[in-house]
């Protein structure tokens, strides 16, 4: 499989809105979302690439969530579903945009060089409502969670240089079980099956917090209230 990363894509939070906005989808709010195409090498370090940032550094960034990968191809199933070509590369958010792999093809724990360095994926992405107030979709992020075209997020074992054009090498993949899309299944589903959420939750390669998230499933053994994060201020 000839995996590219086809574009890089980097920013800073910044604030957009109307205040006085009596409309939830227009009022201000301020997110990094909106990144920029980069040209040439830029360095991937522990925490994430130079110049891009987090507006809610709660809930993204860290060393878990270092880059956030997005698949080329989920963007064609955006625009048909959706009805409109504003949704294209970058969109999401993310800082590599990733070409002929997409969630169903790449698992926890798979490991790649790409550039000078090398990074191995952590977790899916739990959408939240900031696409959706970008876009003016309020229930895009259900669409993402349902759909599974969530995007995944990488740690960095090796800091160093990389570029657009240049092609991910895989160095191992121990959890081939553990998909993106089977991730997104276990953790999303109305039917929540305790018996693959405690198998996942032991899986040492994903993200711990995200092992934390599974294990307070299991506890409360409940479909927790999910509105706060998919909804949020656009309600």
């Amino acid at each position: 499989m000839h995996i590219l990363l086809k574009k890089v894509f980097v920013g800073m939070p910044k604030t957009v809105g109307n205040k006085e906005a009596t409309n939830p989808m227009e009022r201000e709010w301020t997110s990094a979302i909106f990144k920029e195409p980069i040209e040439g090498p830029i360095w991937v370090g522990k925490t994430g690439l130079t110049g891009d940032g987090q507006a809610d550094r709660e809930h993204h960034g860290g060393p878990e969530k270092a880059v956030f990968a997005y698949p080329f191809a989920n963007y064609t199933y955006w625009q048909k579903e959706l009805g409109f070509d504003q949704i294209s590369s970058g969109g999401m958010g993310e800082n590599f945009v990733m070409n002929n792999i997409i969630e169903e093809t790449i698992s926890i724990g798979d490991t790649f060089q790409i550039g000078e360095a090398i990074v191995q994926v952590a977790q899916p992405r739990l959408p939240c409502w900031k696409p959706a107030r970008r876009f003016r979709v309020k229930n895009l992020a259900l669409l993402l969670q349902n759909t599974g075209k969530t995007g995944w997020y990488y740690r960095v074992l090796q800091e160093g240089f990389v570029e657009e054009g240049q092609t991910f090498t895989l160095v191992e993949r121990p959890f081939l079980q553990w998909t993106v899309e089977r991730c997104n299944q276990i953790i999303h589903s109305k039917n929540q099956d305790f018996e693959a959420m405690q198998e996942l939750s032991e899986c040492e390669l994903l993200a711990p917090k995200f092992r934390e998230t599974l294990m307070k499933r299991l506890e409360k053994r409940e479909t927790p209230d999910i509105r706060n994060r998919v909804f949020g201020p656009n309600e």
